[in-house]
Formats: C-alpha cells, sequence, structure tokens
C-alpha cells in the first residue's frame, strides 16, 4: 500500500505558520506514514524543508483575482489526498479530492488562544504547541553571521537578541527606543559583557539601526543576513529576546528561548508568546483595554527585561535557558 498522501495549506505570515506548526506532527499523529505536502507564503516557506514527513513545499505567491489558488488547485488536484488541512479556510479544500477535510472558519474564533484554536480544529485534547525545525544548513549560515561578530567584539559574552521591528502598523515600538533600551542594559550589572543582537529582514535595517549604534561594539548585527529559517537558528544562539509583536517573537518562543513580547493595540492575551519561558508588556496591561505602542515606556520594558533575565537566567549558566 502506497503511504497516506496530505496536504496542509498554511499561511502566508511567519507568525501564522509558526503558531499553527504543530499541525505537522498531528497530521502524522492521525496518518502514521504520512507524505505530507505543505502550501504556504514565501517568507515562511524554509520552516518546513526539513519538518517531519513533509515531502513537498508550494509556494503561494499572491496574485491578482486569486490567482494563486487557481495555480495550487493545478498543482494538487490530481492527488487523492487522505487528509486535507486548510487554516486559511479557502475553497480549494471542497475542490480536490480527499477523504477528509479539515478546514478553518470564522466560527473557531472563540477567544482562545491561537494555538488552541487550532488544535481544537485538529480535534487534539492538548495543545499542539508550535515547533521550529533547524538544520545543519540553518545553524552553519547563523555561524557564519554571529561567529565572526563574536570574535571582533569585546567577547563572547551571553546574547540579547532584539527584533525591533512588526510588518503591521501600531506594532512596532519607536526605533530611538530600542536604541534607549540597549543604552540602559549596557548600564545594567545583569548585563556586564552581554552582546546586543537586532535580527530581522532586509527591510529592517531602518528600524535596527538605533539599537546597533547604542550597542556599539557590543552589537552584533543579524538584520538581513538570511531567510527566516537562518533567522530562528540566530535567535536560538541567544539566551534572552525581546521583540515587537511579530513572526520572530513568535519562532523565540517555539524555539524555547524566554522571551519579552511588546505589545501596544493587540490583543496581548490572545497574540502572546506561547510556551513557559514567555512574558508580555503592553502599552495598556488591562485585558480588553488598548493604548497606542508609543504608550509603552523605555522604563516599562526595561524592567520587563530584567523581570525576564530573573525567571530565567537568575545564577545559572545563561547561555543554557
Amino acid at each position: 500500500m502506497s503511504a497516506p498522501k496530505a496536504l496542509f495549506v498554511s499561511s502566508n505570515r511567519i507568525g501564522d505558520c509558526v503558531i499553527s506548526s504543530g499541525v505537522i506532527r498531528e497530521i502524522a499523529r492521525q496518518l502514521p506514514g504520512a507524505q505530507i505536502t505543505v502550501a504556504c507564503g514565501r517568507p515562511p516557506a524554509p520552516f518546513f524543508r526539513s519538518a517531519p514527513n513533509v515531502e513537498r513545499v508550494i509556494i503561494l505567491d499572491k496574485k491578482k483575482a486569486a490567482g494563486h489558488w487557481v495555480d495550487l488547485w493545478k498543482q494538487v488536484r490530481g492527488t487523492k489526498w487522505d487528509l486535507v488541512v486548510d487554516i486559511r479556510g479557502s475553497a480549494l479544500a471542497w475542490l480536490i479530492p480527499a477523504k477528509r477535510r479539515v478546514v478553518y472558519s470564522r466560527r473557531w474564533e472563540t477567544g482562545l488562544r491561537k494555538v488552541e484554536m487550532v488544535s481544537r480544529l485538529m480535534g487534539s485534547a492538548t495543545p499542539l504547541n508550535p515547533e521550529i525545525w533547524l538544520d545543519d544548513r540553518a545553524r552553519a549560515e547563523a555561524a557564519a553571521v554571529i561567529d565572526p561578530q563574536l570574535a571582533a567584539g569585546p567577547g563572547e559574552g551571553p546574547i540579547i537578541a532584539l527584533a525591533p521591528i512588526a510588518h503591521q502598523p501600531g506594532k512596532s515600538w519607536p526605533a530611538d527606543r530600542w536604541g534607549a533600551l540597549v543604552e540602559k542594559l549596557k548600564a545594567e550589572p545583569r548585563f556586564d559583557g552581554w552582546r546586543f543582537m537586532p535580527v530581522g529582514g532586509p527591510g529592517d535595517r531602518p528600524p535596527a539601526t538605533p539599537a546597533l549604534e547604542a550597542a556599539g561594539d557590543r552589537g552584533i548585527d543579524c538584520v538581513g543576513k538570511g531567510d527566516i529559517l537562518c533567522s530562528a537558528a540566530v535567535i536560538d544562539r541567544a539566551a534572552l529576546f525581546v521583540g515587537n509583536d511579530s513572526g520572530l517573537m513568535h519562532v523565540s518562543a517555539a524555539l524555547g528561548r524566554p522571551t519579552l513580547g511588546l505589545f501596544g493595540p493587540t490583543e496581548w492575551w490572545l497574540y502572546g508568546p506561547w510556551g513557559p519561558k514567555t512574558r508580555t508588556v503592553a502599552s495598556n496591561e488591562t485585558r480588553g483595554q488598548f493604548a497606542p505602542i508609543e504608550d509603552l515606556t523605555v522604563e516599562h520594558v526595561f524592567e520587563g527585561v530584567l523581570a525576564l533575565h530573573d525567571a530565567f537566567i537568575g545564577g545559572a549558566n545563561p547561555d543554557e535557558p
């Protein structure tokens, strides 16, 4: 008998792909030996290249008049699928042959955390924890970026990763405050000898510049240095992570790094980082109320970083959080 075939239609956003990544292992649990095809946007596609049981990744580049869905339909219509999981809620699942379909719809939005919502969608009684599948290529690419900068700097101290960008309006803490935060952390005894590492894509240079300038020779520049899996491997080298509500925040949490997420006018109680080593700070800490992210002060974030450090680093080896 041939191996069962499963199609997983995931998101075009990095954060959503991370949040729903537990679906991969759940498909394998429900269909042992399944050969999985993943369809997703181009930015998150590298996540799946070494994911278990994934034999193919189809990149969905958005086109006019839903042309990307037509392209995907042409590529998958000839397969008799044992399972189709579509977390984007498209019509595709109903237009291709499948023994079973799991399709997202708005009725699943009942105030649950997004990881819990996806888990219930899949019929799992326990949360499907997000996962990042780092491979040797990603680790080598990260080392090629980080190691020369560590060697050229004042020492190979612990690293705090910073993600000063979010690609949706209202989610980005002002760039100058990232610089001010680094200045305060440099003066804090807990961070004596630490290195400061902004991480981001090619377009994230402007918001990362104040943090890099403030870090000086203690900075490590990991902005625009590789694909998203390389960025994940970079974050995996850090002892702590601080970032806006963004895909990289979810990457850090999925890797098990102690993670602090910065929130403005979005639901931190729904979209906050998932995992036991995570914290959030928000411009309004009252659930159900909001304020512009500009209301989030440097002092508030600084206190959040210290609390994260004390909770998960303390007197332990900071290279093993």
